[in-house]
């Protein structure tokens, strides 16, 4: 079977990704303020944003690509008739 995923697929993930990650660090930011309520010392900031987006970039790798494909692309669906078992010869 020759499966291909729609054209633009992997940039179009990469746009939802950034918007996670934007996300996140918003809510990083938001939860460091109502934690610390400090707001002269940009490190904290930079080191807890940069910290939490590092570790949870395997997340975004993975449900960047989950949302576009499930909720984003609304003209993809799954066809039964296309399923086929067929096999491809190569030269």
């Amino acid at each position: 079977m020759l499966f291909e995923i729609e054209p633009g697929y992997f940039y179009a993930a990469m746009y939802v990704s950034y918007t996670l990650n934007v996300m996140q660090a918003g809510f990083f930011w938001l939860t460091t303020y109502m934690l610390t309520h400090n707001t002269t010392s940009p490190w904290l900031y930079i080191s807890v944003i940069l910290g939490g987006c590092f570790l949870l970039s395997p997340v975004n790798f993975r449900y960047s690509r989950v949302f576009l494909l499930y909720w984003l692309s609304p003209k993809v669906h799954y066809q039964p008739h296309l399923d086929t078992d067929d096999k491809i010869s190569h030269p």
